[in-house]
């Protein structure tokens, strides 16, 4: 099952960061040279094809509103069915709700507002001049792509180092792998230096100037059709696209696995509740945790840990594999097993 991220399947003309081999999955390699950037949509047919492969029952579009304590095990419910299951892995990743601060809703009603989420070209914008608001590759790869037909303004909070994607013509992923640094674990000294810095891949400061992007500073306040920056000057505009990144949220997961401040509580992946499991969570050991390329890991990690837990259960006589049942049997009732579904197109 999974949860899609709004405009998750529309065309989009941004690249992302990474290189080919770095968002592989182990079934299949995106069709392309080692070293060349992926288009954002373009990770979707590997999917396709990892599921394919292994003959794995996915069910698109299926929305999950709540992961609860069940008889015995867990409860996964859904708008029109549930499930019954004695591990659950909540595999969503690091992107889940896209973030746009609240001095948005001081902007007027004809001024055109997108997340970067929702934006696919620049013909989706009116003429005029645009602000990207926020600094990450994100931002600026929008900005580059409009600064090609129109007046447009970057405005950047917290700046980020900039490195170049390939450095002496290879991919800046090759050069952390072989040093080893994609596999540093996150109680690793180095990963307490790094884990919480961001990094601009293949953009800076100095190319956006280059390319006629007025850089600005970080967007404190909006009024009308005017935004105002963290100097005191302002800008008119016709549109705004909030490049302010995408949040978690496990709203859904209706058990005691978080801290006072909401954040996942768990060793690399395994919570303190038997049999329920993370997996893509930025740093859940690795750098590359959150990444296709270095995800497979964690995946035989959390794999053996159920298959672990899931021989002791049945030596003992413990319950049967995940089934479902629609809403309103008895809690108890188990039916078809998933397993027996056909595969996914």
């Amino acid at each position: 099952m999974n949860r899609p991220l709004p405009g998750a399947n529309a065309g989009t003309r941004c690249d992302c960061s990474l290189q080919s081999a770095a968002t592989a999955s182990p079934a299949g390699r995106f069709p392309a040279t080692p070293t060349a950037t992926r288009p954002a949509t373009r990770s979707s047919p590997t999917s396709e094809d990892y599921a394919r492969h292994f003959e794995l029952p996915v069910e698109l579009n299926s929305l999950v509103l709540a992961v609860r304590g069940g008889d015995g095990g867990f409860e996964v419910e859904l708008a029109d069915r549930r499930y019954a299951a004695d591990h659950v892995v909540l595999a969503t990743g690091p992107w889940q709700v896209p973030f746009t601060p609240p001095i948005a809703s001081g902007l007027a009603d004809d001024v055109m507002q997108l997340h970067s989420t929702g934006y696919r070209r620049p013909e989706q914008l009116p003429d005029g001049p645009v602000v990207v608001v926020g600094g990450g590759n994100t931002g600026y790869q929008i900005a580059e792509e409009l600064v090609r037909s129109r007046e447009v303004h970057l405005a950047i909070g917290a700046r980020q180092a900039p490195l170049p994607q390939r450095p002496l013509g290879r991919d800046l992923f090759d050069y952390l792998e072989r040093l080893g640094l994609m596999r540093k674990t996150v109680d690793s000294r180095l990963a307490q230096r790094l884990k919480d810095r961001e990094t601009l891949v293949g953009s800076s400061p100095r190319r956006a100037r280059k390319q006629g992007i007025r850089l600005r500073p970080r967007v404190i306040g909006a009024e009308g059709a005017t935004l105002h920056f963290a100097d005191g000057s302002q800008q008119t505009v016709r549109a705004v696209i909030w490049a302010t990144g995408i949040r978690l949220d496990h709203s859904f997961v209706q058990l005691p696995v978080f801290d006072g401040d909401g954040r996942v509580e768990h060793r690399r992946g395994v919570t303190g509740v038997p049999g329920l499991y993370f997996l893509g969570l930025p740093w859940q050991h690795t750098r590359g945790s959150a990444l296709l390329g270095w995800i497979h890991d964690d995946a035989q990690y959390i794999a053996e840990r159920i298959a672990q837990r899931a021989a002791t259960t049945h030596s003992a006589g413990g319950t049967p594999p995940a089934t479902e049942f629609e809403p309103g049997v008895g809690e108890g009732a188990r039916h078809e097993p998933i397993g027996s579904a056909p595969p996914a197109a």
